[in-house]
Formats: structure tokens, C-alpha cells, sequence
């Protein structure tokens, strides 16, 4: 368990986001990738001009609620209010439609059976918060490890991008994102991601800002989860130019319009 500062007290705390992100985005430039960037409503609301950056630097601009809640710890009015006060603010900043969320922690599962109608009656197009293997905050067995439509009745859809797991001695694993990537070694990576794609699967990799930082602000934690969080950080950089030299990447709006899901 993690001892997190309360959003109450975030104002008071050095933040350096604007500088990380702005490391992530000047090697997005340098290797030519377009991605999809996930922000909090309260960092578009405490950094505007970030979200604004962001976007006009060619990168959508997506939704991480407002707060970093966990679904499960939310009600569904409260779940409700938050998709759409994060949304409106990102689209206010960024000057253009937020499609996209990912449910922070990956924290959907059978606690919260409303969790995608709710999106999808919110405006939003795609959701890429399945996690399908065990995870310390959440995970979602699923038998579709692929992007796909999900019909919600009534006419209402969603498209789902579940994140990337790979059958490791008929489990699910994960090598691609946070502390997975940090941990295994870029070899390890880059074979299981030519894996997925020779199963005509799109791998999704994720990272966050302070990753790319080994001297952010650090929270106590318990001897497990502070290793997840801040294992191999000085790795982050070099692990991610590599990739997206090896692997072009794009979007998940890109993605979308260049490979229709059904």
C-alpha cells in the first residue's frame, strides 16, 4: 500500500511534470513518434498550458480522470463526475475532443459493473484500462487480448485496447509498461513485443513522466511497491528511444483510423 499525499496537499508539493513530460515529448520529436498522452484532469487544470503544449506538438490528449482515484474506491455518480469534469477540462486546454480514458492503476474490474457504460454515455470513444493479469491495484481476466468493440445495448458502444499480456507458461504477463519495462531487460522486451505483433496483435506500451526522472519526489512505501515504483528509473530514457527506434508507434486515435476495429 502506498501512502499518497492527499489531492488536497498536491499544490504544496514540487511538481515536475512540466519538466518530464517535456523530456518525453522532445524524444518523441527526435524519433518522429505521434502517442496518445494521458493526463489528469487536475494536471490540465493546474498545467493548461502543458495540455495545450502537448497537443500542438502533433500528440492526443486523453483522459486519467481528475484525482488518480481508484474506480473501485468511487461510486458510480462519483465515477460519473469525475470522467466528466477531467474531460471538459482536457478539451477546454487542449482545444479539441478528448476520445480516449484509462482508469488509473488499471482499477477496473467486478467491483464495477457500470464502469463502461459510464464512459460511453459520457462522450467517450475507446477505453485502455483492461489489465489482463494480476495487478496490484486492479487486473481483469479477459479472453480478448485485442483491441475490440464493446456493445454496451441500447447502441452504445466502446472500443476497448486492452493492455498487452503475453502467455509466459500459460499465464498472462506483462513486459511492456511502468515497472514491467523498467525491470526486464530491452532484449526481453523487444522479443516479446515482435511476439505479439507475429500474432497481429498492436502492442501497447505505457510509461509515465516521473519515470524518466530518478530524482522526483518520492512518497513512503511499503518494501514491494517501492520497488515496482522506483526500480531501474535511470533505464527509462534510453529503454524508450530504442523502442520506438525498433517498433514505429502511433496513437491510439492513429491507430483507429489507420486499422478500423470490430
Amino acid at each position: 500500500m502506498r501512502n499518497e499525499p492527499k489531492p488536497s496537499d498536491w499544490d504544496t508539493i514540487p511538481s515536475h511534470v512540466e519538466k518530464n513530460l517535456r523530456r518525453f515529448l522532445d524524444l518523441f520529436d527526435e524519433t518522429g513518434t505521434k502517442t496518445t498522452c494521458f493526463f489528469l484532469g487536475y494536471v490540465g487544470r493546474r498545467f493548461p498550458d502543458l495540455v495545450k503544449e502537448t497537443a500542438a506538438r502533433g500528440h492526443e490528449i486523453a483522459s486519467h480522470g481528475f484525482f488518480h482515484s481508484c474506480i473501485y474506491d468511487l461510486t458510480r455518480e462519483a465515477f460519473r463526475k469525475d470522467i466528466a469534469e477531467s474531460k471538459k477540462v482536457l478539451e477546454d486546454a487542449a482545444g479539441k475532443a478528448v476520445k480516449g480514458y484509462r482508469a488509473p492503476g488499471f482499477s477496473v474490474d467486478q467491483r464495477s459493473p457500470w464502469f463502461f457504460e459510464e464512459l460511453a454515455a459520457a462522450g467517450y470513444e475507446y477505453d485502455s484500462s483492461v489489465f489482463p493479469a494480476p495487478h496490484r491495484t486492479g487486473g481483469m481476466r479477459t479472453s480478448k487480448l485485442f483491441p475490440h468493440v464493446m456493445d454496451l445495448g441500447g447502441g452504445a458502444k466502446l472500443t476497448e485496447f486492452p493492455i498487452t499480456a503475453v502467455d509466459v507458461l500459460g499465464k498472462p504477463m506483462c513486459f511492456f509498461g511502468g515497472g514491467y519495462l523498467r525491470l526486464f531487460p530491452y532484449e526481453v522486451i523487444r522479443h516479446m513485443s515482435r511476439r505479439v505483433l507475429d500474432e497481429e496483435r498492436p502492442v501497447v506500451y505505457y510509461i509515465h513522466p516521473r519515470e524518466i526522472d530518478p530524482h522526483h519526489p518520492r512518497s513512503p512505501m511499503k518494501p514491494l511497491a517501492k520497488f515496482s515504483a522506483y526500480v531501474n528509473l535511470a533505464s527509462t530514457e534510453p529503454k524508450v528511444r530504442q523502442l520506438l527506434r525498433d517498433f514505429p508507434s502511433t496513437s491510439f486515435e492513429g491507430y483507429l483510423r489507420d486499422h478500423p476495429v470490430s
